[in-house]
């Protein structure tokens, strides 16, 4: 089989890869693969790293059965007839990759979309989830301490690696703040170890906002800890994915005691939010930063303006006009949104990826699997079981 990994396109760029040098030498080796890399000067393992294991390094993959990237691709860069795998963030409709959807269309074009990689429970197998949630939290903290000049950290993409972003740790004394983490998730996961790695203190949420600490202290919130059916203030899981406006979230009860919000929760449309910009006015709103990793524009955090950069990083949003303003106002909220916080570890991220797909997709991808199938959102220009309401969206 001829696999291809291309070069990212989309900008801001993105310098993550599906598989890295050595598992490329290892799938050539133990699966046989034929596999070439599009020569890339943004990638985080530079083109002699694939030349030094073995892999042809090239500038045209024309040739090949199946081509890997990450991001969205620009239009002028989709080979027809091709067979792609890549996040194409299309599945909500996001208008502004319609059309890119509309060329795969045209181009009798094969998408597999990674977000849509399933266990049989509704599980994703693949993602960048925890690397994100670890570089949003980290970010989240930095901006804390920038905002109150209470501690300093170093920017995540200044570290040679998860391990040397660990050590920077060391001796880090965090004034008495209180966190809200929300999620259950890889994301949620990557949080929850920067915030042990930290030595921040778990407690339940009702000690949380029953109490005062003299210590650093978080909570996670989770499906049943956040959001409440609407009259019988219960939760159980199904009906609340079945009927999420249903339920209303109790997020609320916790603007007053939270310094810094965590956010890893999942949202689409009908998902009710943590709160409303007009609850940013209330004297009772304590948050200074949210760092929104889940990084859903006007989603389950409302002040979520867009993305900024990964130099950026961080913007304000005046609590009471809702506009954005420069950071660290006095009358502002502060507001981490990075739509590709794993580029700041990037090696990290791309390892852990490839692993996942060697793991989980790799001994399919000659036969084919009920996994596969679910997840192709279009075959050879047609949309598949499961994706016809994309139609007007695609332009069929």
């Amino acid at each position: 089989m001829k696999i291809g990994l291309i070069k990212e396109g989309k900008v801001p760029s993105d310098n993550r890869v599906a598989f890295t040098p050595k598992q490329c030498k290892w799938l050539q080796e133990h699966k046989n693969f034929d596999i070439k890399v599009e020569s890339s000067s943004i990638r985080c393992f530079p083109d002699d790293a694939y030349r030094s294991e073995g892999i042809a390094v090239v500038n045209d993959l024309s040739d090949r059965d199946i081509l890997f990237g990450i991001k969205e691709i620009p239009v002028d860069m989709l080979i027809p007839q091709k067979k792609y795998f890549f996040f194409s963030h299309t599945k909500k409709l996001q208008p502004y990759n319609q059309q890119m959807m509309r060329t795969i269309i045209e181009r009798k074009i094969t998408l597999i979309d990674y977000e849509s990689l399933e266990h049989e429970d509704g599980t994703r197998l693949l993602g960048f989830g925890f690397f994100a949630g670890v570089v949003g939290a980290h970010n989240g903290m930095l901006a804390f301490g920038k905002r109150t000049a209470a501690f300093q950290l170093e920017r995540v993409y200044k570290q040679e690696g998860f391990e040397k972003l660990v050590s920077s740790y060391f001796g880090l004394k965090l004034p008495s703040i209180k966190i809200v983490v929300t999620g259950s998730g890889r994301v949620a996961h990557g949080i929850l170890k920067v915030m042990d790695l930290m030595g921040i203190h778990e407690v339940e949420p009702e000690d949380f906002l029953a109490h005062k600490f003299m210590y650093p202290v978080y909570t996670n919130l989770k499906g049943e800890s956040l959001y409440a059916e609407k009259g019988s203030g219960k939760y159980n899981r199904e009906s609340f994915h079945l009927h999420p406006e249903n339920f209303e979230c109790l997020f609320r009860n916790y603007l007053s005691e939270t310094d810094i919000l965590l956010n890893g929760v999942y949202w689409e449309k009908g998902i009710p939010r943590l709160f409303e910009m007009d609850d940013m006015a209330g004297n009772n709103f304590r948050i200074q930063i949210i760092s929104d990793i889940s990084d859903d524009k006007m989603g389950s955090v409302p002040c979520n303006l867009g993305d900024v950069t990964i130099e950026e990083m961080v913007y304000g949003v005046n609590r009471k006009t809702g506009t954005k303003t420069s950071p660290f106002q006095n009358d502002a909220v502060d507001v981490v949104a990075v739509g590709n916080l794993p580029n700041e570890l990037p090696r990290d991220a791309s390892r852990y990826f490839g692993e996942q797909l060697i793991k989980f997709i790799v001994d399919d991808l000659e036969s084919g699997s009920e996994i596969l199938k679910k997840a192709t959102i279009v075959e050879q220009g047609q949309l598949t079981k499961g994706y016809e309401y994309m139609k007007e969206y695609a332009g069929l």
